[in-house]
């Protein structure tokens, strides 16, 4: 199996250096990251971003933060109802392409990373990302931030690829490693970013694991849900009310 982070430089290199070859993989992938998406998961990514909303509730009036979601897919679904959406990513030109689509929508759209969010303490009452928190240099750090632009009482909610039940798990590590950047050659002709991508996902802890994490950033209410066999989990959780 190939070592795909030592190749990215993803160990090698300082925070600040990691950081920018994150934002230049989806630079480069930005035009075609929504179709890759759909090929590299059968459109089932889609059903599960639906999920996640549902699982959300938005409600009437909220301030809601979409973590890392450039092209504003998830947005979309979120907004409505005197909502007020923002999408924060460090990615201009994810972004450009979120902006397009979502004209009219009254989505807003802010650069910054999960590290260091443009928002006041305690001023969000809800944040999302889909598929974008292992893209943190710092994960640690990214939760710490989220918790700390939450109200009292706001909601984490977080859909990531994670571990999938032992019965599949050889079968999607041969399509993960062997098809994925096969694909990215292909459509998004970017080979080497999907090989970036598919070894964030191996990087990334676990259902238990993610639920610690969580717990020792702070979070109350911590817990997940698993969707297809575990290769992809909802993990949830609040800021204390107190």
């Amino acid at each position: 199996m190939p070592n795909l982070s030592q190749s990215f430089g993803y160990q090698t290199v300082p925070p600040d250096e990691r950081e920018r070859r994150i934002r230049q993989v989806f630079d480069l992938v930005a035009p075609r990251y929504d179709l890759m998406n759909d090929m590299m998961s059968f459109g089932i990514h889609r059903l599960w971003k639906r999920a996640m909303v549902r699982a959300a509730r938005p409600q009437a009036g909220e301030v809601i933060v979409d973590l890392a979601g450039g092209t504003g897919d998830v947005a979309r679904l979120l907004a409505g109802e005197g909502r007020r959406v923002a999408v924060c990513d460090p990615s201009e030109e994810m972004m450009a392409v979120g902006r397009r689509r979502t004209s009219g929508s009254g989505i807003t759209f802010i650069e910054g990373t999960a590290e260091a969010m443009p928002f006041a303490d305690a001023s969000i009452d809800m944040v999302s990302v889909a598929f974008g928190l292992r893209n943190a240099t710092n994960l640690e750090a990214g939760l710490a931030e989220i918790l700390r632009v939450l109200k009292p009482g706001g909601r984490f909610i977080c859909l990531e690829f994670s571990r999938p039940w032992a019965l599949i798990r050889p079968f999607y590590d041969a399509y993960s490693f062997a098809v994925i950047p096969r694909l990215g050659a292909w459509i998004a002709r970017q080979p080497a970013a999907y090989g970036y991508l598919v070894e964030s996902i191996r990087r990334f802890p676990d259902q238990r694991e993610m639920a610690a994490l969580m717990e020792q950033t702070g979070f109350a209410g911590v817990g997940w849900r698993n969707y297809s066999a575990g290769i992809a989990c909802l993990h949830r959780g609040i800021r204390p009310p107190s």
